[in-house]
């Protein structure tokens, strides 16, 4: 299998309090004509350029993506991710190593990449599909396609200036998918489309993958790389932390996450596990979550709640506790959850306290808070080995051959266990 990407050693500083130029391409010519020398003249650094006002965005980046992998790249904010895909699309050069890309990119970047503004959005396309490569008759025939994936039928004629950061996010992707770029780049924008939009942008996604086309997805929305992808990136204060398996290599990210997290609150002071720290390693049994108050004010006809969110922000499960009474002196509280049979990974908790009533009966907000660190769950995964069809829960099950007798057990690390009569 051929390599679609290959990254040697790249690096991107940039100058803080700089700014780099990104001109379209009528632009540059301008300036070439009025200066024709200037095009080919590298910018030398300052003089005495102060160490602190450099930043290094990526450093001695490396790896390697075939033809056909859907590869996730994950990270903190400022790690490294959106100028790793520009020096890919060719929008931004590395300061320093060697990107070599083999196949036709199309990416789906900031907000209005790649549109102009005073084009309608059926132009923008017509320009889009032109620079990939594509002749005009193959765009005609993918036209209406791409029109009805983004919903924008009656808006495909308005200049794409008028449209909602929603409407552009929703017309790029389509355009994007639809244009049958070998190598598809895709950022974070994803989250500015609403749910159904998001699931439909999955699902043309594995599309894609499967038409045996490579994919790069950047996400926060670590259920949507575990879906998606098989190898996951890591970077971290822009070098590669970690690059592997995507259920290995986010495991790794989570764990991370977890040890670097704060507690802070207002209303709320903290929460721990009754058995100490913030990790699960058994769901099976009742688990005490003991959460730390620093009242101002006694509860009287309170309410509190406490919800698991999902990467996706989802709600897995929520308890509701009223009327509540708390005297403004009591510094903790604990509520016992028989188990919990979610999959290995990172949940949020979301705890909500209010007195006089809940809201939805007139009470008044205490305070809201979502909860610092998360909650780690680092058990054995018992359900199907591949993450895209595990689902939340996380439970095993038994197959069971009458005729012979055979029982087999299912487990998500692909150690399945085997009984029976004969055996």
């Amino acid at each position: 299998m051929t390599s679609a990407i290959v990254a040697e050693r790249i690096s991107k500083q940039y100058r803080l309090g700089g700014r780099e130029s990104y001109g379209a391409l009528r632009d540059v010519l301008a300036r070439s004509l009025s200066a024709p020398l200037r095009v080919f003249r590298r910018r030398a650094p300052a003089n005495g350029a102060d160490e602190d006002s450099m930043l290094w965005a990526l450093r001695d980046v490396s790896f390697e993506v075939r033809d056909g992998e859907v590869i996730g790249i994950i990270g903190r904010n400022g790690s490294g991710k959106s100028t790793l895909l520009k020096i890919l699309s060719r929008i931004t050069e590395p300061t320093s190593g060697r990107v070599t890309v083999r196949g036709r990119v199309g990416s789906l970047l900031e907000v209005g990449t790649g549109f102009h503004p005073e084009l309608s959005g059926r132009e923008n396309v017509f320009v889009n599909g032109a620079i990939l490569g594509m002749t005009r008759r193959d765009i005609v025939a993918r036209f209406d396609d791409i029109v009805a994936f983004a919903g924008l039928e009656r808006f495909i004629d308005t200049a794409v200036k008028h449209y909602s950061s929603g409407m552009q996010v929703r017309l790029a992707f389509a355009v994007a998918a639809h244009l049958e770029p070998e190598i598809l780049l895709v950022d974070e924008v994803l989250a500015v489309g609403d749910a159904e939009f998001q699931r439909r942008c999955l699902g043309k996604m594995q599309e894609v993958s499967r038409e045996g086309r490579t994919v790069l997805l950047v996400s926060h929305q670590l259920g949507q790389i575990r879906r998606l992808c098989e190898s996951v990136i890591w970077l971290q204060a822009g070098q590669v932390q970690a690059i592997g398996p995507a259920g290995a290599t986010i495991h790794a990210y989570e764990s991370a996450a977890l040890s670097n997290a704060t507690t802070a609150g207002v209303g709320f002071r903290g929460w721990e596990l009754a058995s100490g720290g913030h990790v699960i390693t058994d769901t099976t049994r009742p688990l005490t979550i003991r959460i730390h108050l620093g009242l101002k004010e006694a509860v009287v006809n309170g309410h509190f709640g406490l919800c698991i969110l999902g990467q996706d922000d989802d709600v897995l499960a929520g308890w509701a506790f009223e009327p509540l009474e708390l005297a403004r002196d009591i510094d903790r509280f604990d509520i016992t959850i028989p188990q919990l049979p979610l999959r290995p990974g990172l949940y949020r908790l979301a705890f909500a306290l209010f007195t006089g009533g809940n809201n939805l009966t007139g009470g008044r907000m205490i305070e809201r808070w979502v909860a610092s660190p998360e909650l780690g769950l680092d058990v054995r995964p018992l359900g199907h080995p591949q993450d895209a069809w595990a689902g939340v829960l996380n439970l095993s099950a038994t197959l069971k051959v009458p005729s012979t007798g055979d029982v087999m057990t299912s487990a998500g690390d692909s150690d399945l266990e085997m009984t029976g009569a004969g055996r």
